[in-house]
């Protein structure tokens, strides 16, 4: 009886709990927020829509908000949104639980009798606590998604595939090489290596600041990856350290083709290319 009572308000009412729930959104955010009144209306409108047709549902209270698709996508949306906005996922969460203080003067409005107005107030407070929850994991969850995507794409601005020559590709490598990184590597150059149909790939560690045994293995992996594309490789940029440090560890590159500078190795890609070129033409 309760909850019909609420849904009922909430539809006879919804203009005025959708004002009073942008009015209080903005007390909280304050003038600096930024916030856009026509769109908290707008998200309002559909939040109390979905939240009414919740309620109208079989479903158990406990289960409306995850389990009511409409409603459980309106507090989706919404939190996405703030993500995006740059909001916090407090105030995300404080903006959902504001979404009780206007409901329930609503029902305050509409009935004197106290037990039922404590009885809507509990049922009230459960739904909307369970909105507010979904709506912080899913700030969290799109805010994660947006930070990796961000880092998965500075990657791929720090990692650039560099068409040096006819059928040849360079990976001018900067800063340390770890198991994201080697990924993106791969993806990148094994894309360019098909679309250009390149013969020969450079891989250059010239800033690579050091070469252990994991920096070896990501190197062997993209160098394996390449030659499977039916392409071969050279790995330039071996300083004399780096050469001794890579000695020191028992590291076998031997089955890998390396040249001290880039130059030298783009001479010998060229070569491996079998196409006739000048020698004025090759960089020393």
């Amino acid at each position: 009886m309760v909850r019909r009572r609420v849904v009922k308000a909430l539809r006879e009412s919804s203009h005025a709990v959708a004002d009073r729930w942008v009015e209080l959104q903005l007390a909280q955010a304050g003038p600096r927020a930024g916030f856009d009144g026509r769109e908290l209306r707008e998200e309002a409108d559909a939040l109390i829509t979905a939240l009414a047709g919740g309620l109208d549902s079989d479903l158990p209270v406990h289960q409306v908000v995850n389990s009511h698709q409409e409603l459980r996508r309106a507090v989706v949306d919404l939190s996405l949104r703030r993500v995006r906005e740059g909001a916090t996922p407090t105030a995300t969460s404080l903006a959902v639980l504001a979404l009780k203080e206007a409901v329930l003067e609503t029902l305050q409005a509409a009935t004197d009798d106290a037990a039922e107005l404590y009885t809507a107030a509990l049922l009230i407070n459960r739904l909307l606590d369970a909105a507010g929850a979904l709506s912080f994991d899913t700030y969290v969850e799109g805010r994660e998604e947006i930070i990796r995507r961000q880092s998965r794409q500075l990657l791929g601005l720090s990692t650039p595939v560099v068409r040096l020559w006819r059928h040849v590709l360079a990976v001018p490598l900067i800063g340390t090489l770890d198991s994201a990184r080697t990924q993106v590597v791969m993806e990148n150059l094994l894309e360019a290596i098909q679309q250009d149909q390149a013969k020969v790939a450079i891989i250059d560690i010239t800033g690579v600041p050091t070469v252990d045994t994991a920096v070896a293995q990501h190197l062997m992996q993209t160098v394996n990856a390449v030659r499977l594309m039916g392409a071969d490789c050279v790995i330039s940029g071996i300083r004399p350290s780096t050469a001794q440090t890579i000695a020191q560890l028992g590291i076998d590159l031997s089955k890998i083709l390396t040249r001290a500078r880039l130059a030298d190795a783009l001479a010998e890609a060229i070569q491996l290319t079998g196409e006739p070129v000048h020698e004025a033409a090759v960089p020393r």
